[in-house]
């Protein structure tokens, strides 16, 4: 979820469980692995994705440009915000770390108050340049411990390290001890632009990616890696592999533009990708750039259509 890039991404919401009445050993074993998978994997994990809701969640890349999210991405279903990082390139957009205070900040307070962010997955240290992330992930690792110290005032339910992954990246491997070192729910991304196939990236992941740390696929639509029903079948293959907690879809809202930028993608586009990735939690990449409420308003009319 690179920045426009062809790799493109309350307190009273808690996790709880009741025993109202004596429960069989069986019954408590169940309860207990419940609980174990809300903790690793965040509270919104174990109830899978809403029946109705096209999307579950939506991803915000702040910039200087876009500190201020607003959309109605609540219509679509969207209770789920994954922040892309609180610090990029140096510049923090959390007071209080040792690194450059970004101009504008997010009023995170007014944030946390939007039923499109009643569940916060918070983004750590990044670079707008991949190379250059995956080069210093050992430093961006350090900065986001900076970070986990003057958390936003959110909901927050887990984290995601912005140094995102794919096969091609060679050590990979060497990324498992960093992740160690933060803390959980923790997320990371994968893409696949080399078209290896689900069960080889599953296989490639379970290979050195630490148990406890879940994957955002993204799909590859945006950028015509593949299709929706293609996209789908990597989903399963992680899911069979990794378990399907551990795997939600980015599905990417843009498409390519003249001159090597991107647009938005129009409801057409998009409406196949969500339609496809039923059963997953599925986020927008990403709401602020992408999805504006004329496309909230296409897509909802799409769905009614086909009702």
């Amino acid at each position: 979820m690179s920045t426009h890039s062809a790799n493109t991404m309350g307190d009273s919401h808690r996790c709880q469980i009741r025993e109202r009445e004596p429960v069989s050993p069986r019954r408590r074993a169940l309860l207990a692995a419940g609980a174990y998978a809300a903790l690793l994997y965040g509270c919104s994990a174990p109830g899978a994705a809403d029946a109705g809701a096209l999307a579950q969640g939506v991803v915000w890349q702040p910039d200087e440009d876009h500190a201020d999210p607003r959309g109605d991405w609540n219509r679509l279903g969207v209770t789920d915000l994954l922040v892309q990082w609180t610090a990029v390139n140096g510049t923090s957009f959390l007071p209080g770390t040792t690194m450059q205070t970004a101009q504008r900040l997010p009023d995170w307070t007014r944030i946390a108050g939007e039923p499109w962010a009643r569940n916060v997955i918070v983004g750590l240290a990044g670079r707008f340049d991949e190379t250059a992330a995956r080069a210093q992930a050992a430093q961006l690792v350090e900065q986001s411990k900076q970070l986990l110290a003057v958390r936003p005032a959110v909901h927050i339910d887990g984290y995601y390290f912005p140094v995102e992954v794919d096969p091609t990246w060679k050590d990979a491997a060497a990324l498992a001890s960093l992740l160690d070192k933060l803390p959980r729910p923790l997320w990371i991304s994968v893409y696949d632009n080399s078209n290896i196939g689900g069960p080889a990236l599953a296989a490639w992941l379970d290979g050195w990616l630490p148990h406890d740390v879940g994957v955002f696929l993204q799909d590859g639509c945006g950028v015509y890696a593949r299709g929706p029903a293609a996209a789908r079948e990597y989903a399963d293959a992680l899911a069979a592999r990794l378990g399907k907690d551990r795997v939600r879809i980015i599905a990417e809202a843009f498409r390519p533009a003249q001159g090597g930028a991107f647009r938005a993608a129009t409801a057409a586009e998009l409406s196949p990708q969500l339609l496809a990735y039923r059963g997953y939690r599925t986020y927008l990449f990403d709401g602020p750039h992408y999805v504006s409420t004329q496309l909230v308003q296409d897509l909802l009319g799409k769905q009614q259509a086909q009702k």
